[in-house]
């Protein structure tokens, strides 16, 4: 019954803190202590399981029974524990890692802080995440994350600053979600741009978010507090991008709304240029932007708009058109003043002489500037009387300044025609008395083409020289291997096609046909050196003097060894075909040792006949002398005839 009193006594009696659990747990090792030198351990052990306290390390005390009382007599059953422990544990907060909790300062030390959040024990947290409190003091309510409940040395581990941090980035994403307006410190200056304090939080400000302007100083913002907009996050690294740009282009697009509600085509503003480019200009009406597009700033050509308009320049232009829905305006400056072509001087008439700076080329011709906004064309067919064409990229320059004739003058369709060949006579009127057949002149290689070469006597006045036409001797594969362009050569006038504007030029004209003197100097059967220039498999082109080539089918090019002749080798030739007319040549190599061979077997052929008539002749002498022939004689004619014999056998071997 007294045992059953204590029981009862002690379940209703709970710890109410932490020291009060930490007595009790102290008494109960000193009763188990006493019972542990009453009795041996494998007895305590059996009359009672272990605590619910557990040994963080192994020791011999494993077994040690914490539940044995002063009396050697359990205090209590398994269900009573049960029941203890989950009153012990509801006395205290549960807590997770990583959770943001709200404690009380406890204590202050010279590093630390003591923080209680109600768990099993306190934590500390160091002095310098209190650097922007330095007056804190104990009782002051602070928040802070949960780090570890439990670090290497058993200790709560917590962190203000990562509350704060946690706390800041949460607002961060708050106010990107509702795109609400934050302020921030500009602390420090990075690559492209510049860190801002927002909440304790560091977040990134690209220099193209700073103003709407570009801006190169970011030293002069260091410091400065501003308001921003969360315009970008991200989750996995806890990155944020901020914009002050995007509040200026907010407040520019109300402004915008107000302007482009009120504004009329034709009405004419006074605006400030803003930014020059290359395909015009961007001009501030007063809180919205409008563009002056190059073509709409002078009635005459702009190459580039910088040559008319510069940055912060003031000006009136006129609305030309906008669009509600996308916000743009479209200026006009030249609008202001009439048209040229209204305005047009009396003196420019058809047939007045005008002088213009070239302001566009192509292909077909050129466009000279008169006035401003008055331009005419050029065409490749007026620019010289020459039927050649012309290459009108080549004969006119940017900026260069051109007389010319007025042709046609169309003021309604605003064209005009001009002409510069005819501010000359047509040389073409008189071209036999100044260019008769068969004269002389000198010219100039203006273009050369696979058939020809095209010559320019003087301006408007050319002709062509045939491929065939430039040299007696040599043949040429491409005109480009006897000239080139812009030289100077002679030619002679063949022939005057008035109508057509065309000349007939000769080159080799100039000289006399050396082919009818060349034909006593080659004649056929005649041998001569040649060295072989070009070779394929048809035959080769064989150089002989006086500059002449001749060709050597591949038949005629096999020597006497067998093999054949080679290019660069240089050999003796025949010439076995000479046409005068066609100026052809053919030589053979293989007729040289070929007709050697023969003179030869000739000179052989003739010897042995020689001999063979001697022979004769000693025959008859000897038949004449004798009257009745004899042994002897017979014997003597018999060796005759062996011996004509033989030499007959060998005039026929030699053959």
């Amino acid at each position: 019954m007294e045992e059953q009193k204590i029981n009862s006594e002690t379940a209703g009696t709970m710890p109410e803190s932490v020291e009060s659990v930490q007595t009790t747990a102290a008494e109960a090792q000193a009763t188990a202590v006493e019972v542990t030198a009453a009795q041996p351990a494998a007895e305590a052990q059996t009359r009672a399981p272990r605590h619910y306290y557990q040994v963080a390390s192994t020791t011999s005390h494993d077994d040690f029974d914490w539940s044995v009382d002063k009396r050697n007599v359990a205090s209590y059953d398994k269900n009573d524990r049960e029941k203890l422990d989950m009153v012990y544990d509801n006395t205290f907060k549960a807590i997770t890692e990583n959770e943001l909790m709200m404690g009380t300062v406890e204590g202050l030390t010279k590093t630390d802080v003591i923080i209680n959040i109600g768990f099993k024990s306190d934590g500390l947290i160091s002095l310098n995440e209190f650097r922007d409190t330095p007056n804190v003091q104990i009782g002051d309510v602070v928040e802070v994350m949960v780090v570890e409940k439990e670090d290497r040395e058993g200790h709560l581990h917590l962190s203000r600053k990562m509350a704060r941090a946690a706390r800041s980035w949460q607002q961060i994403v708050d106010f990107y979600k509702t795109g609400e307006v934050v302020t921030g410190t500009i602390t420090s200056k990075t690559k492209g741009g510049l860190i801002v304090d927002v909440h304790g939080l560091e977040t990134f400000l690209p220099g193209s978010q700073i103003d709407v302007k570009p801006v190169t100083d970011y030293d002069q913002y260091v410091g400065k507090t501003m308001d921003f907009k969360v315009v970008k996050i991200n989750e996995t690294i806890r990155n944020a991008v901020v914009s002050h740009k995007a509040l200026i282009e907010s407040d520019i697009e109300q402004q915008r709304s107000v302007i482009i509600g009120q504004l009329e085509k034709g009405q004419v503003l006074e605006g400030t240029v803003k930014n020059v480019t290359d395909f015009g200009a961007f001009i501030d009406l007063g809180g919205v932007d409008g563009l002056l597009y190059i073509t709409d700033i002078s009635w005459g050509r702009v190459t580039h708009p910088s040559e008319v308009l510069h940055n912060s320049q003031k000006l009136n232009v006129v609305v030309l058109d906008f669009d509600d829905e996308k916000k743009r305006i479209s200026l006009g400056l030249k609008q202001l003043t009439p048209h040229p072509w209204d305005n047009l001087p009396e003196t420019i008439v058809e047939g007045a002489r005008v002088k213009g700076k070239v302001v566009n080329i192509e292909d077909y011709g050129a466009f000279l500037e008169i006035m401003p906004g008055v331009e005419g064309l050029v065409h490749v067919s007026e620019i010289t009387w020459s039927s050649q064409p012309i290459n009108a990229k080549e004969f006119f320059k940017l900026g260069e300044e051109h007389e010319a004739i007025v042709v046609t003058l169309d003021k309604d369709e605003r064209k005009m025609s001009l002409s510069i060949k005819q501010l000359s006579a047509d040389p073409w009127e008189t071209i036999e008395t100044k260019f008769p057949l068969d004269s002389r002149h000198p010219g100039v290689v203006k273009n050369i083409t696979p058939y020809g070469v095209f010559v320019e006597l003087e301006t408007g006045i050319g002709g062509m020289i045939h491929i065939s036409d430039l040299s007696w001797i040599k043949r040429y594969n491409h005109p480009s291997e006897f000239v080139k362009t812009g030289e100077s050569i002679d030619v002679m006038i063949l022939g005057i096609d008035k109508e057509n504007r065309k000349l007939s030029l000769g080159h080799k004209q100039l000289e006399e046909d050396p082919w009818n003197a060349f034909e006593t100097v080659f004649p056929i059967g005649s041998i001569h050196e040649g060295s072989v220039t070009r070779k394929d498999d048809k035959g080769a082109t064989v150089q002989l003097q006086y500059g002449l080539e001749a060709y050597a089918p591949a038949r005629h090019l096999r020597k006497e060894d067998g093999s054949n002749v080679e290019a660069e080798e240089t050999l003796p030739f025949m010439i076995i075909e000479f046409d005068r007319n066609d100026k052809r040549i053919l030589v053979s190599h293989s007729k040289v040792w070929e007709q050697t061979k023969n003179e030869e077997k000739d000179a052989v052929r003739k010897e042995n006949a020689s001999e063979n008539e001697k022979t004769k002749k000693a025959v008859k002498n000897l038949q004449s002398k004798v009257e009745k022939p004899t042994l002897g004689d017979l014997g003597a004619l018999g060796a005759i005839k062996d011996k004509l014999k033989k030499a007959e056998e060998d005039a026929n071997s030699a053959e």
